[in-house]
Protein backbone atom coordinates (compact mmCIF):
# COMPACT_ATOMS: atom_id res chain seq x y z
CA UNK A 1 0.00 0.00 0.00
CA UNK A 2 1.52 3.36 -0.99
CA UNK A 3 2.36 5.80 1.75
CA UNK A 4 0.83 9.09 0.57
CA UNK A 5 1.80 10.88 3.77
CA UNK A 6 5.53 10.40 3.08
CA UNK A 7 5.00 11.43 -0.57
CA UNK A 8 3.40 14.70 0.55
CA UNK A 9 6.20 15.31 3.03
CA UNK A 10 8.80 14.65 0.31
CA UNK A 11 7.08 17.16 -1.98
CA UNK A 12 6.94 19.77 0.79
CA UNK A 13 10.62 19.25 1.67
CA UNK A 14 11.61 19.54 -2.00
CA UNK A 15 9.59 22.74 -2.42
CA UNK A 16 11.00 24.41 0.72
CA UNK A 17 14.61 23.40 -0.03
CA UNK A 18 14.38 24.64 -3.61
CA UNK A 19 13.11 27.96 -2.31
CA UNK A 20 15.80 28.27 0.38
CA UNK A 21 18.67 27.23 -1.91
CA UNK A 22 17.97 30.29 -4.07
CA UNK A 23 18.67 32.50 -1.04
CA UNK A 24 22.05 30.93 -0.17
CA UNK A 25 25.02 33.27 -0.53
CA UNK A 26 27.77 30.63 -0.17
CA UNK A 27 30.04 30.91 -3.25
CA UNK A 28 30.62 27.14 -3.23
CA UNK A 29 26.90 26.59 -3.82
CA UNK A 30 26.26 29.59 -6.09
CA UNK A 31 29.00 29.04 -8.71
CA UNK A 32 27.03 30.48 -11.60
CA UNK A 33 25.42 27.10 -12.25
CA UNK A 34 21.72 26.30 -12.00
CA UNK A 35 21.02 24.15 -8.93
CA UNK A 36 17.79 22.13 -8.89
CA UNK A 37 16.33 19.83 -6.25
CA UNK A 38 15.10 16.92 -8.36
CA UNK A 39 13.90 14.47 -5.73
CA UNK A 40 13.76 13.88 -1.99
CA UNK A 41 13.55 10.54 -0.24
CA UNK A 42 12.55 10.63 3.43
CA UNK A 43 12.58 7.60 5.71
CA UNK A 44 9.29 6.55 7.31
CA UNK A 45 10.43 7.69 10.75
CA UNK A 46 11.28 11.19 9.38
CA UNK A 47 14.83 11.02 10.76
CA UNK A 48 16.78 11.11 7.47
CA UNK A 49 16.20 12.61 4.06
CA UNK A 50 18.24 12.12 0.91
CA UNK A 51 18.10 15.23 -1.25
CA UNK A 52 18.97 14.70 -4.91
CA UNK A 53 20.29 17.87 -6.54
CA UNK A 54 21.09 18.42 -10.19
CA UNK A 55 23.43 21.10 -11.47
CA UNK A 56 23.41 22.47 -14.98
CA UNK A 57 26.43 24.51 -16.03
CA UNK A 58 30.09 24.65 -15.05
CA UNK A 59 30.76 23.73 -11.42
CA UNK A 60 33.30 22.10 -9.13
CA UNK A 61 31.60 18.96 -7.78
CA UNK A 62 33.80 18.63 -4.70
CA UNK A 63 33.33 22.28 -3.65
CA UNK A 64 29.58 22.11 -4.29
CA UNK A 65 29.16 19.06 -2.07
CA UNK A 66 31.27 20.67 0.69
CA UNK A 67 29.12 23.79 0.46
CA UNK A 68 25.88 21.82 0.63
CA UNK A 69 27.15 19.84 3.61
CA UNK A 70 28.14 23.02 5.43
CA UNK A 71 24.72 24.65 4.96
CA UNK A 72 22.71 21.51 5.75
CA UNK A 73 22.24 22.60 9.38
CA UNK A 74 20.86 25.97 8.30
CA UNK A 75 18.57 24.31 5.77
CA UNK A 76 17.37 21.82 8.37
CA UNK A 77 16.50 24.65 10.76
CA UNK A 78 14.65 26.53 8.01
CA UNK A 79 12.85 23.33 7.08
CA UNK A 80 11.76 22.82 10.68
CA UNK A 81 10.37 26.35 10.82
CA UNK A 82 8.54 26.02 7.50
CA UNK A 83 7.01 22.58 7.98
CA UNK A 84 5.16 21.28 11.01
CA UNK A 85 6.77 17.86 11.40
CA UNK A 86 7.35 15.74 14.46
CA UNK A 87 11.02 15.42 13.55
CA UNK A 88 13.05 17.52 11.17
CA UNK A 89 15.09 15.06 9.10
CA UNK A 90 18.85 15.17 8.72
CA UNK A 91 19.67 16.16 5.15
CA UNK A 92 22.08 14.20 2.97
CA UNK A 93 22.79 15.69 -0.44
CA UNK A 94 23.39 13.44 -3.44
CA UNK A 95 24.42 14.72 -6.86
CA UNK A 96 21.94 13.71 -9.56
CA UNK A 97 23.10 14.05 -13.16
CA UNK A 98 19.76 13.23 -14.81
CA UNK A 99 19.12 16.76 -16.16
CA UNK A 100 22.63 17.04 -17.62
CA UNK A 101 22.30 13.55 -19.10
CA UNK A 102 18.92 14.44 -20.63
CA UNK A 103 20.37 17.62 -22.14
CA UNK A 104 23.25 15.58 -23.59
CA UNK A 105 20.86 13.04 -25.16
CA UNK A 106 18.70 15.87 -26.53
CA UNK A 107 21.77 17.50 -28.08
CA UNK A 108 22.78 14.19 -29.69
CA UNK A 109 19.32 13.77 -31.18
CA UNK A 110 19.28 17.33 -32.50
CA UNK A 111 22.73 16.85 -34.05
CA UNK A 112 21.38 13.98 -36.15
CA UNK A 113 19.31 16.50 -38.14
CA UNK A 114 16.29 14.24 -38.60
CA UNK A 115 13.17 16.06 -39.76
CA UNK A 116 9.85 15.18 -38.19
CA UNK A 117 6.72 14.58 -40.27
CA UNK A 118 5.30 17.83 -38.84
CA UNK A 119 8.18 19.80 -40.40
CA UNK A 120 7.60 18.34 -43.89
CA UNK A 121 6.07 21.03 -46.16
CA UNK A 122 4.11 18.42 -48.19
Amino acid sequence: MPNYHIDRINDDIRRVLAEKLREIKDPRVQQGAMLTVTHTDTTNDLRHCKVYVSVLGAFDEKQLMKGLKSISGYLRRELGQSLDLRYTPELTFILDDSIAHGAYINRLINDLGIQHDDDDPQ
